[in-house]
């Protein structure tokens, strides 16, 4: 199982960003993400750090399925993961396999994407700014690139680093929180109060 080498950032200067790499790279694909993300009934797999997901992805002229696991991170500074993937045919069929095999759903949310494929230091890159609605509409940048082996992973960061700093992403900017945990806990904010009618 690979190792996926990725950064996560707040994007500070959402039209600026979007600007830098549509000039630079051309027009990214633009795609609507829905995750499912699964665990034991007990939690267990979130309590070891491990995710289970089925994510559905709506592109421009095309939508597939893919079912991911991933390890416990191997890296806390970045939070990166080892990770195996693959696509499926059949996204209700998979969901009731996963659902037969006693995982229950934890969360599910929506994020709307739009991709980069780059190139650095000979590595293949993905960057994807993200949209979160349930997070006030806040952007993220995520830059990730592939690693064989966890001694690959230090250069493997180190290219999406720069990659990153090319587009002026700053240290400060990075976050290792995921998006189940940051939805979980906008889910969970008590609604504000509303002003009493005159």
């Amino acid at each position: 199982m690979g190792i996926e080498a990725e950064l996560k950032a707040v994007v500070r200067d959402p039209e600026g960003v979007l600007k830098q790499l549509e000039q630079q790279y051309g027009a990214g694909r633009a795609e609507v993400y829905h995750d499912t993300y699964y665990d034991a009934p007990d939690g267990s797999l979130l309590g070891a750090d491990r995710e289970l997901r089925i994510r559905t992805v709506h592109g421009p002229d095309d939508t597939r399925t893919v079912l991911t696991y991933k390890g416990a991170r191997v890296d806390e500074a970045s939070g990166s993961k080892p990770e195996a993937e693959t696509r499926v045919e059949d996204a209700d069929a998979m969901h009731e396999i996963v659902r037969g095999l006693g995982f229950v759903p934890r969360i599910a949310f929506e994020k709307r994407c739009r991709n980069y494929g780059l190139e650095r230091d000979g590595r293949r890159l993905l960057a994807t700014l993200v949209r979160v609605p349930e997070l006030d509409d806040a952007t993220f940048i995520e830059v990730e690139a592939a690693a064989v082996t966890e001694d690959e992973l230090a250069s493997a960061l180190a290219a999406v680093r720069a990659a990153l700093a090319e587009l002026g992403i700053q240290e400060e900017d990075l976050t290792t929180e995921l998006y189940t945990e940051a939805v979980a806990a906008a889910r969970r904010a008590p609604l504000p109060a509303r002003s009493p009618r005159p």
